[in-house]
């Protein structure tokens, strides 16, 4: 008989193979007890936010430091190491981490420690830092976080690889050997279950099945990774299983749908503290890659036919996700707490539609360079997240913030570089056949760039 561990091996290795029920009570889902009504949100604690110089990283140290929490930074600059490498800046004007935080400083009176340490390799570093600061929580964004990065070559897949998945472990173990009770919040994806693979309403990382002999259990999600990338989150899950299980390490995993937006609250107080805008094809996500060709009046591209369901959330909404998974850790013993971090879930072509539509520009339906289905349904739960007291922002708000992300394009449009828009990455070579009349769309683009 199959102990449960053995089962999870299998599930990950072969998802094709399983057949999942889900049981009548698997749509009823509850808070666990450390919800937000039992736990005081006015304790200030002590974060580390590996990655704290990025997309996501560096708007939650901000939203947390505002929020009175002592914050550390740690990131070994990796991310603007890959603009240089791609040629491709972000189109907004971001300062060095030093200046960051000394402008912080100056417009909150709040003080940000920045550390640069690769969490990958320099283990002993990490070690001595978290016993330095003995925080309450470390956040780990620290890994490479483009699918089209992950697949562009063979350097791109193993440095997603030996990067993520060694950031984690060295994480994992930094905590274990430290003898601290430290609460690890990890952002993942909605991409490690795949898209349409359950049966039905994709739970928050646990699913209810039915084994042979009718044993009912419930087990974690099978993994169904669509890159590279994708696949080290899902390996990412697997490590923290065990180091749960082994160390009783306590870890809150989030899947997150796709980011869109640019600035918060915070970083909108001062110009030196804008967060990076991707557009180009490897790390802009594509609400805000169809932004950016609005902005430029260029006809957005969409990929395949446009009928890829996807879960999106708004960077605001990132942060406030972070501070309530920090708030609300799991207790020493239970097992690995999930929550899926989305607002909402759009089809592709109804995204570019409303950008469309606010934008005045064209659609154009072009070659998929990814290996996906043309077409999927998403059902997704969130109720933990919204029983926890979340109000997300949707792309339909009335709170303007679609008009912000084009008002920065515009203000910043003059840094664009319109041959970065399109992929440059495929998943395989029939993928990149498929795409070559892209450069003649590129040329097209670039000709009619409204600078």
């Amino acid at each position: 008989m199959l102990l449960i561990s053995q089962f999870l091996l299998l599930l990950l290795l072969l998802p094709s193979s399983i057949s999942f029920t889900l049981l009548p009570h698997s749509r009823s889902l509850s808070l666990p007890t450390t919800t937000a009504t039992t736990t005081s949100l006015s304790a200030k604690k002590k974060v580390i936010v590996l990655g704290g110089d990025g997309f996501c990283g560096w708007p939650t140290s901000l939203y947390l430091s505002d929020k009175g929490h002592s914050v550390t930074i740690v990131d070994n600059l990796s991310r603007r190491n890959i603009d240089t490498e791609l040629g491709c800046q972000s189109l907004t004007p971001i300062s060095s981490p030093q200046t960051r935080v000394n402008a912080w400083k100056e417009v909150s009176g709040k003080t940000i420690d920045f550390h640069n340490i690769d969490v990958a390799k320099d283990y002993d570093k990490l070690l001595a830092l978290i016993k330095e600061k003995k925080p309450d929580t470390i956040i780990h964004f620290a890994e490479q976080r483009a699918a089209p990065y992950s697949m562009k070559s063979t350097k791109g897949k193993r440095y997603t690889v030996d990067n993520n998945i060694g950031g984690t472990n060295n994480l994992c173990c930094a905590v274990a050997d430290s003898g601290l009770d430290v609460h690890i919040v990890h952002l993942g994806t909605m991409g490690v279950y795949g898209y349409g693979t359950s049966g039905g309403e994709i739970p928050e990382g646990y699913i209810d099945v039915t084994l042979p002999g009718g044993r009912e259990a419930n087990i974690l999600h099978p993994a169904y990774p669509g890159s590279v990338y994708h696949a080290t989150k899902c390996l990412d899950a697997i490590m923290f299983q065990f180091y749960n299980k082994n160390d009783q390490l306590r870890v809150t995993d989030l899947h997150q749908g796709i980011v869109w937006g640019t600035n918060t609250p915070q970083t909108v107080r001062d110009e030196r503290l804008i967060n990076r805008f991707d557009y180009d094809g490897d790390y802009g996500t594509v609400l805000n890659r169809f932004l950016m060709q609005g902005g430029m009046g260029v006809p957005l591209t969409v990929y395949g036919t446009g009928g890829q369901t996807r879960g999106f959330i708004h960077i605001t909404d990132t942060t406030k996700c972070l501070e309530i998974a920090m708030e609300n850790p799991p207790k020493k013993g239970e097992r690995v707490e999930i929550f899926n971090q989305i607002a909402e879930t759009r089809r592709v072509r109804d995204v570019a539609q409303m950008v469309a539509t606010q934008t005045g520009v064209d659609m154009k339906l072009v070659p998929n360079p990814r290996q996906e289905a043309a077409e999927n349904e998403l059902d997704v739960s969130n109720r933990k997240f919204l029983s926890a007291g979340l109000s997300p922002t949707t792309l339909e708000s009335e709170n303007g913030l679609f008009s912000e992300v084009i008002d920065i394009v515009q203000k910043y449009k003059h840094r664009c570089d319109p041959e970065m828009i399109l992929p440059a990455s495929y998943w395989n070579k029939e993928r990149a056949k498929a795409c070559e009349g892209n450069l003649d769309i590129e040329k097209h683009m670039k000709k009619e760039t409204k600078v």
